[in-house]
C-alpha cells in the first residue's frame, strides 16, 4: 500500500534523514508527516514564517505500524507516550505521580514499530493533557477535548526501514500570512470550545486521574 504524505517545514527536505529530529517531540525522534496537506501548510508556518509543504510517497508494505487511534488504545496510551517524551509539564505532586502511573500502566513500547500514527499535541491539546494530569478535568472531558478544533493525525517514521520506503515528490511554498492565521484560528476555536466544556457540570460518573490511580485501572480496563 502506497500513500501520499506531507511534511510542513521552513525548509525543503528532499531526503529525510534517519536519526534526526528532537527526542522531545510527541513520539520522540522521527520524521513527522500527515495525509492532510492543509494541516501540513499550517505546521509549515507554525512560527509565523513562510515555509514549504514537502510531498512524498510512502510504501507501507511490510512496515510495523502502531496506530494509537485504533479502538484497542485510549487517549491514556497517547498521553503516556507524550508524558515520556515531552520535557515540560506542570510541576506538582499529583502531576508527578500521574506521569509515573501512566508510564507504568499505559505506556506502549514503541521500539518495535516502524511507523507511529496518532494525534498531534499542538499547544492547545498539550494544555488539555496537562489539565488532566493535574486533576483539573476528567478522563471523559479530556477525550472530548481531543476532538475539538479538528486535531490533525500525524504519521511518524521511526525506523531506518521506514525511511528507506519514502520517496520525495516535490514541494509547494506556503505563505504564513494565510496559514499562520488559519492555524491560530483553529487553535482559538479549540480553546473556546474547551472552556465551554470545562464550565459544563461534572457528573458523578466522570473519572479523574486520582480515581484511575486509586482504583488501579490499567490499559484495557472496561471502565475507560
Amino acid at each position: 500500500m502506497i500513500k501520499k504524505i506531507f511534511h510542513g517545514s521552513e525548509f525543503v527536505i528532499e531526503k529525510p534523514i534517519y536519526g534526526k529530529g528532537a527526542t522531545t517531540n510527541d513520539y520522540g525522534r522521527g520524521f513527522y508527516c500527515t495525509e492532510n496537506p492543509e494541516l501540513a501548510k499550517e505546521w509549515a508556518c507554525a512560527k509565523n514564517r513562510n515555509g514549504y509543504v514537502n510531498q512524498y510517497e510512502l510504501c507501507f508494505t511490510d512496515l510495523r505500524i502502531l496506530n494509537l487511534n485504533d479502538p484497542e488504545y485510549s487517549v491514556l496510551n497517547w498521553l503516556a507516550i507524550l508524558a515520556a517524551n515531552r520535557t515540560y509539564w506542570q510541576k506538582g505532586s499529583i502531576a508527578e505521580e500521574a506521569k509515573k502511573y501512566l508510564a507504568d500502566h499505559f505506556l506502549v513500547d514503541t521500539s518495535d514499530y516502524d511507523i507511529i500514527i496518532g494525534n498531534r499535541a499542538d499547544d492547545s491539546y498539550f494544555s488539555f493533557a496537562q489539565d488532566f494530569v493535574m486533576g483539573a478535568i476528567s478522563y471523559q472531558k479530556l477525550s472530548e477535548a481531543m476532538r475539538l478544533g479538528k486535531l490533525g493525525e500525524q504519521i511518524v517514521l521511526k525506523s531506518r526501514k521506514a525511511f528507506d520506503k519514502i520517496r520525495y515528490l516535490g514541494n509547494e511554498p506556503v505563505d504564513a500570512k494565510e496559514y499562520y492565521v488559519k492555524k491560530a484560528a483553529r487553535d482559538r476555536t479549540a480553546q473556546q470550545e474547551y472552556r465551554k466544556s470545562k464550565r459544563m457540570q461534572t457528573t458523578i460518573h466522570e473519572i479523574y486521574i486520582l480515581d484511575i490511580m486509586r482504583e488501579g485501572m490499567k490499559h484495557g480496563d472496561p471502565r475507560l
